[in-house]
């Protein structure tokens, strides 16, 4: 009896401890401010619905030629510049609020700091390390200096741990490797998450075009130094978001998720593995084995070991290699039914003409990844409207493959760096909270 008793409690401690590690378990979302929305400093009010539209092709084409500039010094070969998503977080104590660029490519999260040697001009206030409680600077002996792929000991300034990024236009952050509190606002309980010892940049030294609109860039790639990658002890190493249409009907704000939150076990969702790419370990490679449009199936040739496309949420188009992009063009002529037009903008190739106000048909385009999930693109992930009267395809061909925010809108995206893999569920992004 006694022993029936202690293998009850001991089951009874295990179910309790269970239910306290999943209560521990950060779960919370965060706004995402596109910068065209009217929430964002970048947002131009005399700019045109199709002028943002133009602008945000013309820098998904200066992201994706920046990508394909190789060298072992580029993280990411990205400018966080080109970044298309911001997120407000505090930093500090008392906290100071920040405006960083979402950067999916990026496995840091830095922003300027006093004192600078160069900076570049910011609106907001540049944050001042000496005013805060929990600042402090990292030693050269400490585990994530060691680690850390663009870090260095800086001899000249007692010792302490260093950082450098370089973009792959020319960009670039230089400065300390830190701790320090930062916290974000829960979107819905509208409560501050607090997160102490961070690892942070805090850039003294940076060069480039950065704009003056943003403290910095907050890396969301797959690393131990990203946001993700800092909150995986508290939130399991998960997070998801939904991107809302962005040129499309009344624009409403996208979210990203964290912990339980972000978990996408819905019906209907589909699960692919997560490759960890050598050449570029910070970002989301996948393996597409095929596109089609309707029924005519594209298959991906080549070696897939490291992943033939990687999602990017700060590229608005979607890239395929040239071939691929040949062959989805020929279906799409083959299949939509609407008078064919010059494309009125120089990134774009495929346009038709429609009547405003009327309903037009394009084929279902489906994204066959490895695994077996299947993801269906709509029109709305397949064709931009440029004009009041004309569409065009929302891709393109290029070096690599990538998977751009307009083939991801209306889709929820998780990831989940515990189990390496990536899943989709097509969905209302609009009433999805």
């Amino acid at each position: 009896m006694l022993l029936r008793y202690s293998s009850f409690l001991i089951v009874l401690l295990f179910l309790q401890n269970i239910s306290f590690s999943k209560a521990l378990k950060s779960s919370f979302s965060v706004e995402m401010i596109h910068r065209d929305s009217p929430k964002s400093p970048f947002y131009r009010p005399t700019e045109t619905h199709f002028q943002r539209v133009e602008n945000a092709i013309l820098r998904s084409i200066h992201r994706a030629n920046y990508f394909n500039l190789d060298s072992n010094d580029v993280d990411g070969t990205v400018t966080p510049a080109s970044g298309e998503y911001l997120v407000n977080y505090s930093v500090g104590t008392p906290p100071v609020q920040i405006l960083g660029i979402v950067d999916t490519g990026s496995n840091l999260i830095w922003m300027q700091c006093q004192p600078c040697r160069n900076c570049y001009k910011q609106d907001k206030p540049i944050f001042n390390p000496s005013t805060s409680r929990t600042y402090s600077t990292m030693p050269c002996v400490a585990a994530e200096c060691l680690s850390g792929t663009h870090t260095f000991c800086n001899f000249n300034n007692k010792k302490h741990c260093a950082y450098k990024v370089s973009y792959g236009d020319g960009s670039s952050s230089e400065g300390d490797f830190s701790w320090e509190t930062i916290t974000l606002t829960s979107s819905f309980k509208d409560v501050p998450v607090a997160f102490p010892q961070t690892v942070i940049g805090c850039g003294h030294n940076n060069l480039g075009i950065f704009s003056k609109q943003s403290s910095g860039v907050v890396g969301l790639g797959n690393g131990p130094f990203s946001l993700p990658g800092q909150l995986k002890p508290k939130t399991g190493g998960t997070f998801s978001y939904c991107l809302t249409p962005l040129y499309e009907g009344e624009r409403k704000p996208s979210y990203l998720h964290f912990g339980d939150r972000a978990e996408v076990t819905v019906e209907g969702a589909v699960s692919t593995p997560l490759i960890i790419n050598k050449v570029r370990p910070s970002m989301y490679f996948l393996v597409m084995e095929a596109i089609s449009v309707g029924s005519k199936r594209i298959e991906f040739p080549g070696n897939v070991e490291y992943g033939n496309i990687y999602i990017d949420s700060g590229a608005t188009m979607t890239y395929l290699p040239h071939d691929i992009y040949s062959s989805l063009e020929e279906e799409m002529i083959n299949a939509v039914k609407l008078p064919r037009t010059n494309s009125p903008l120089k990134g774009l190739k495929l346009c038709y003409e429609i009547t405003a106000g009327e309903e037009y048909h394009i084929p279902l385009v489906y994204a066959h990844f490895k695994g077996g999930g299947t993801v269906t693109l709509y029109n709305i992930n397949t064709f931009l409207k440029v004009r009041e009267t004309i569409i065009c395809l929302a891709f393109r061909a290029g070096f690599q493959a990538i998977l751009g925010n307009v083939a991801q809108q209306d889709i929820l995206v998780g990831y989940d760096t515990q189990q390496n893999t990536v899943t989709f569920l097509n969905t209302d992004c609009t009433s999805e909270l």
